[in-house]
């Protein structure tokens, strides 16, 4: 689309010597239920321009989303998708989980890009300073750039695939819990959702360490 993202922060950090550049992005930081997941995707010089209609995933409909995928399976030289459960978060933190889905996504792909671009102003990724801590330990080089999802091809790319796998993650535990709306409303706050919540009680795919409505039943799987 006009004014999309493009490749020009990637490929200003190739021109100086990288020679691939890793947009990610995370989809499900807000949500009251069910996993955080990372996407990934990596560019090299040799990478033609995004396909037609890239965008933020948050600016485009469910449709306009599942229409890119068959193109964004064959953009780029590689991509991959990394996850961390509502109990991983529960247990270390949305930052910690944000940092382990990001690492898995990274294993997956089985290649070190030399720089990875993160939307926003704090970099997730790094490793923390706690020697006990979950999260993997590579230093990877990263550019953190506010509004990079809506700036960077790779990052945008990122954002639709993993929001299209989180999707359908959320659709799939909506037939096991189906009292939670979840199709509607893939686990974040709404007005039924919360409605939901306060009646039945939340379900082994909530945050229970979050701000949960006060349950009025235990858990359920209705």
């Amino acid at each position: 689309m006009p004014g999309g993202p493009t490749l020009l922060t990637e490929a200003a950090l190739m021109a100086n010597g990288a020679a691939s550049v890793a947009g990610m992005d995370e989809v499900g930081r807000g949500a009251l239920a069910g996993p955080v997941c990372v996407g990934l995707v990596v560019v090299e010089a040799a990478t033609p321009d995004p396909p037609a209609g890239l965008a933020d995933s948050k600016l485009l409909s469910p449709a306009q989303r599942e229409r890119l995928i068959p193109n964004l399976a064959a953009w780029g030289r590689a991509r991959a998708i990394g996850w961390a459960s509502a109990v991983e978060i529960d247990r270390h933190g949305i930052v910690e989980a944000l940092r382990l889905a990001g690492g898995r996504a990274l294993d997956e792909l089985g290649e070190h890009p030399e720089v990875i671009i993160l939307d926003g102003k704090h970099n997730w990724l790094a490793p923390p300073n706690d020697l006990f801590s979950p999260a993997p330990t590579a230093a990877w080089k990263v550019r953190v750039k506010v509004k990079a999802d809506r700036l960077c091809a790779s990052v945008a790319a990122a954002s639709v695939i993993a929001k299209v796998a989180r999707d359908q993650r959320m659709e799939e535990l909506a037939g096991v819990y189906p009292a939670y709306g979840w199709r509607a409303n893939k686990g974040y706050g709404t007005p039924a959702h919360l409605d939901a919540l306060r009646q039945f009680g939340p379900c082994a795919e909530h945050r229970r360490s979050w701000a949960l409505p006060e349950q009025c039943q235990p858990d359920v799987r209705s």
